[in-house]
Formats: structure tokens, sequence, C-alpha cells
């Protein structure tokens, strides 16, 4: 006798849920785990809660099932899972809307600069944001956001405890900054970082956003498959400036993020530092690392512009002093709103075109 999938859901058919009568096929109930070895099956059935009063004698009367539909040889194994859990497997942040990854192709280009204004662009339109600082080795919104010796606490909900993070301009906000001495470096192995990004993202209380904003290290390293497979991307948004060294390594960044097994829609381009402004002359622009730059790598990988920002010393001086310049009212300011608004209709478009992403199923 041949065992497969078929056969084993349509013997479960008459096994009803006493809950409500109803079959625990067409309830959906049966995990989308099951195994078939010879004559072995074993697979999963998941109810909404631990505490389900049904979940021994269900399993029981599934087997009984199996033995007297199929074959009573069949070794069957029933493994209960719950809601929550399985949603954390396919997006462990289910609150959240859309994920979207500030990235760039080197370091120097202001990647974290942008990514903290942003933020705060978004969250003065009116948007739920979270940030995660991703880039585990050089942390830099602490400082940015001067919540550098803020303390982290817990928070219960749901039953269990979480990382609570931080909230300031609107704006949720964790970062392994919080949790090493911000005068020494980091040292870890690279499967160190890994399970400190992923404690960042599954055991903190992000609870409902409308944008999740994951500033990511620069270039392309496994902290960068580590976020593709834990987290379903809704797109990332590449940073780099117009001189050409910048450009290939952006390039490098964009056919990461393009190729099949990767596959996370790049939502378009910012070109920070595409010109200098001096403080008390606005209207003078001089391109000291090229012009349209950006623009020209936009055009050449089927991306968009989302947003040129100026070089002003300003945007220095805020980010050390942990007010992002997305706050006031200057030109620069105006530019990270425009940004803000340029992201959100990409997401808009990108969600209106594409199924939604699923988690990097990377196999060896």
């Amino acid at each position: 006798m041949t065992l497969y999938p078929n056969l084993i859901i349509d013997a479960l058919r008459g096994v009803r849920y006493p809950g409500n009568g109803k079959s625990i096929v067409e309830l959906g109930m049966i995990a989308d785990n099951m195994r078939i070895d010879g004559m072995k099956v074993s697979f999963g059935l998941v109810f909404d809660k631990s505490t389900d009063p049904f979940i021994r004698s269900l399993i029981k009367t599934a087997e009984a099932a199996i033995h007297t539909n199929v074959s009573p040889d069949v070794e069957v194994t029933i493994t209960p899972e719950f809601k929550r859990d399985v949603e954390q497997k396919v997006n462990p942040l289910p609150k959240v809307k859309n994920i979207i990854g500030v990235s760039s192709g080197k370091g120097g280009v202001g990647k974290s600069t942008v990514a903290s204004n942003l933020a705060v662009a978004l969250a003065a339109a009116g948007y739920k944001v979270g940030l995660l600082d991703a880039d585990i080795f050089g942390p830099s919104m602490p400082k940015m956001f001067g919540v550098e010796d803020e303390p982290i606490y817990m928070i219960n909900e749901e039953g269990r405890d979480w990382i609570e993070p931080i909230e300031k301009y609107g704006v949720k906000l964790l970062s392994i900054g919080f949790m090493v001495d911000k005068n020494k470096p980091v040292l870890w192995r690279g499967g160190m970082a890994s399970n400190a990004l992923k404690q960042l993202i599954t055991d903190a209380w992000w609870g409902e956003l409308d944008y999740f904003l994951i500033d990511m290290p620069p270039g392309t390293s496994d902290i960068h498959l580590t976020l593709v497979q834990t987290l379903p991307l809704t797109g990332v948004v590449v940073v780099t400036t117009p001189q050409e060294v910048a450009l290939a390594d952006a390039r490098k960044g964009i056919a990461m993020f393009q190729q099949e097994q990767v596959n996370v829609p790049v939502l378009g381009l910012v070109e920070n530092m595409a010109w200098f402004t001096p403080g008390a002359h606005p209207d003078e622009k001089y391109y000291i690392f090229g012009k349209d730059g950006g623009l020209r790598l936009a055009e050449e990988t089927g991306t968009q512009l989302l947003g040129q920002i100026p070089l002003v010393e300003s945007v220095m001086a805020n980010a050390d002093a942990g007010t992002p310049a997305a706050l006031g009212t200057t030109p620069e300011a105006t530019a990270y709103r425009a940004l803000a608004a340029r992201v959100v209709e990409a997401v808009d478009a990108r969600n209106a075109t594409l199924p939604p992403t699923h988690k990097v199923e990377m196999h060896s």
C-alpha cells in the first residue's frame, strides 16, 4: 500500500472539532507540514490556544480515523500546534503592514541618517512606525535619537514577556546598541550577531505598525540573509551617493535583492549627498560627488529615484545631537518629507501590483 497526502486528508474529513461540530479539514486545522515515509505519517493539528480542552481527544480521534479509513498498519504521529506559533513561523510580525529594509552597497553614504529621518518623517505624517537598527557591528540609532543612555524594559502582553522598544519622535526604536557598552566594539561571530538580531525582531513587542523600517548593515552579508529568512520584506530602499565608487557597490546591493532566490522588491533609490549647499547660501548647489549618479543608476537598473537629499552641515549636527533633521522646516527637512511621501507611494504601488512577499527559503 502506498500512502499519499490526499489519502490521509480524505480519511480525516469525518473528524469533527467538538467545539462547533465542523470537520477539521474544513476548519483548516491540518498543518502544512505532512511527512510520509513508507507507512509512517506525521503532521500537526493547529489549535487556537494551548489551553484548548479538546487537544488530546481530537488527536486520538484523528489517529483512529486514519487507522479505520486507511490502514491499521499506519504509524501515525500527530503534534498539536498553536495559531500564534504558526503565524510567527510565516511572519513573526503579523501586526505590521509593511516591512522595509534600508540598505546600501557600502558604508559612509549616510544610510542610517536616511533611515532615521525617513522613520521620523513617516511618523510626522501620521503613520505608526517602528525602526530596527540591524547594523549589529556599528549601531548608530541610539545616538541619532538621543537615547543612548535609556534603559530597556520588559512588557507583558498576551501572556508573555517582551522587550519594549523605546519610543521617541513617534517612532518605536530598538538597537543592539542598547544592550552593549557604547564605548566598546561589538566583537561577535556571525551566528551570535544573527541570533541577537532575531531576538530583537521576534522577542520585542512592536505592536501594530504601518511601516517597520530596518537599518541594514552596509554591503552584503549573512545579516542580510538572516533578515530575508526571518521576515517577509515588503521591499528595500537602497541609499547611495552620486560618486561612481558608491554607485558600483549600490549595483551589487540591488542585484542581491533581485536575484531569484531572494526576490525582494527594490522600491527605489535614494541619492544622498546629492549636492552641497552652504548654510549661508541655501539656493546654491555644488555637486562635489558628481551629478545625478543616482538617477542614472535608477534608469540603468529599472528602479525609480525616490529622492535626492542635499549635503548640509545641519544634517550631521542634528544626527549628533539626537534631533533628526526631518523634524525641522529647513530644505533638508522638506527633502525628507518628500522622500517619505514617495516611499508611501512606492509601497502602495508595490502592494497593488505584486503578491505579498514570503520569507526567503535558502537551501544549500
